[in-house]
């Protein structure tokens, strides 16, 4: 019987040791995919336009999996050698720190039990994000931080106007430099305390969201339960956000608090992956007068690349949303926010993006509006936004 026991015993370790160490590839690969749509049709011209273009990307989960990102993959959307393939000069990386389970569109619990926890156990994170959502925050943009430190020539992190200015500059001779900067997947990260917004911005965080998708301390989710506007907390962190330069992020806020939040904001906001509703119904998207606002205060409306944002993962849908959002609030407020490594499902990874800038020469998008969408908006934008 004791060898049986000891059997059985070393037959579960063994599954424990495999299971850690394929889990986390065989469920990133199960949820971040690319379709079988592709490869597109791409001309010559398209290519040329591409790479002469600075492209830029406001939302991307690609810290919160267990891959190492300087090295390119065959699974996932994200890593430093597939942003060069795509032509990818500024990637923001969101960090995700708490998301319920049963996520959905429609609503949401807050006490929801949470899927995060049981990844940050599966890829064994550091014990302390276990139960903290801004230690879960600071374990991610670590990631980030060790990528530029370990890999300089291909990777430079972003945090102040400075440090754009020095990237422009040295991407100009060397056209595969990415420039990374990072922001958080909603403000739940904070714990519930003020003082983390210093702590996180110490960490080198430069966007955050207000709510991810359930209703949080600042205020209800587009997903939540309450449809609630900013309360107390949340003005208090608005304040405290923009006083540091911090860019605030409106994806997944409810349309009260994105309403809140213009009332009271006397900064550019940014709305970093989404659609339109009118181009796309549905319940990812806030309405399309919020998004005018969000515009005439100088913001940006950053389109995604998945089915609930855009209606369809093809590179022409795509475009059709980016047309849409020309049409509603001008070219110079529209830029890129995939959603990539964000459990989502598209047609191509971001080493694929030439295929959006040959949908857009299709769609008879002039040359000076594609630029501007693809990342020039961006460029502009953080340039006048980032902290000094």
């Amino acid at each position: 019987m004791k060898k049986i026991l000891y059997g059985v015993g070393l037959l579960l370790i063994a599954g424990l040791v495999i299971g850690l160490a394929i889990g986390p590839r065989l469920l990133e690969q199960s949820m971040n995919v690319v379709d079988d749509t592709g490869p597109f049709s791409v001309t010559e011209e398209a290519r040329q336009l591409h790479q002469s273009m600075i492209v830029a990307d406001w939302h991307a989960d690609s810290a919160l999996w267990q891959r190492d990102l300087a090295e390119q993959s065959d699974y996932g959307h994200v890593d430093i050698p597939r942003l060069q393939q795509g032509n990818v000069a500024l990637q923001m990386f969101t960090s995700v720190t708490k998301s319920p389970r049963g996520q959905n569109y429609e609503r949401n619990e807050s006490d929801a039990s949470d899927n995060i926890t049981t990844l940050a156990l599966l890829q064994r994170w550091p014990v302390d994000t276990w139960t903290s959502l801004t230690a879960r925050a600071v374990f991610q943009a670590e990631k980030i931080q060790r990528l530029a430190e370990t890999d300089n020539d291909n990777f430079r992190l972003i945090k102040t106007k400075r440090d754009l200015a020095d990237f422009v500059r040295a991407r100009q001779s060397n056209q595969r430099l990415v420039g990374g900067l990072i922001g958080t997947e909603g403000s739940h990260a904070l714990d519930g305390k003020l003082e983390n917004i210093q702590l996180l911005f110490d960490e080198g965080l430069r966007m955050m969201g207000l709510q991810h998708f359930f209703d949080n301390k600042l205020g209800g989710s587009l997903h939540g339960t309450s449809q609630a506007g900013l309360t107390e907390f949340g003005r208090q962190a608005l304040a405290q956000m923009q006083q540091l330069n911090i860019i605030v992020d409106l994806a997944h806020s409810s349309e009260q608090v994105v309403e809140d939040v213009l009332a009271l904001s006397d900064r550019p906001l940014v709305v970093s992956h989404t659609g339109f509703k009118g181009h796309c119904d549905t319940p990812r998207n806030i309405r399309d007068d919020l998004m005018r606002a969000i515009a005439d205060g100088g913001g940006l409306i950053a389109i995604g690349y998945w089915d609930g944002a855009v209606c369809g993962t093809h590179p022409e849908k795509i475009a059709e949303a980016i047309r849409y959002g020309i049409a509603l609030v001008g070219a110079e407020h529209v830029a890129l926010g995939s959603d990539y490594d964000g459990t989502v499902t598209t047609s191509f990874d971001t080493s694929g993006l030439v295929a959006i800038t040959q949908a857009l020469l299709d769609a008879n998008v002039s040359e000076q509006d594609i630029r501007a969408v693809m990342g020039g908006n961006t460029l502009r934008f953080l340039a006048a936004n980032l902290p000094e």
